[in-house]
């Protein structure tokens, strides 16, 4: 992976990742190019990550829009921390770029705050869940949503 930069989200690049595509059981981080998605990333905290040739390798957003809604009826975001959420390009997912982009992402926030870091995955994506394990988050609670399992991870020591 080539060098990275982080920059502001803009229409273009917030139209390809809602056309973005992942293979089952990924599927289920498939969006719909709609008006309130769009809206979503436009006007919520989402940032897009680009190569030196600048093509979006992916995005990280931070705050409520990291959160899953209903996570917050098991008190899961109650205490202060910075939530943050990640998607990579499904082209480069599963080919070890992992470590490289989500390293990226997490000293950029780092670099800005000093609380402890938050995310919530879905239970069924081991993938993700070793990587992050890697980068020393700890799960800290599940909870379920429609059938959906998602396991709160969060990086205390920064």
């Amino acid at each position: 992976m080539q060098q990275l930069s982080v920059g502001n989200m803009n229409m273009e690049f917030a139209k390809e990742i809602l056309g973005w595509r992942y293979a089952a059981p990924y599927d289920f981080y498939n969006n719909e190019l709609d008006t309130e998605a769009l809206n979503e990333i436009l006007d919520n905290p989402y940032y897009s990550v680009v190569n030196n040739s600048g093509e979006l390798v992916g995005f990280f957003c931070i705050g409520q829009s990291a959160q899953v809604p209903s996570g917050s009826q098991f008190g899961t975001y109650s205490e202060e921390m910075i939530d943050i959420g990640i998607g990579m390009k499904p082209g480069l997912t599963g080919k070890g770029y992992g470590s490289t982009f989500f390293s990226f992402v997490l000293n950029h926030i780092q670099g800005e705050n000093c609380i402890p870091i938050r995310l919530t995955v879905a239970k069924f994506n081991h993938r993700a869940i070793h990587l992050y394990e890697k980068f020393g988050f700890v799960r800290f609670m599940e909870f379920c949503n429609n059938s959906i399992e998602f396991i709160v991870m969060i990086k205390k020591d920064l």
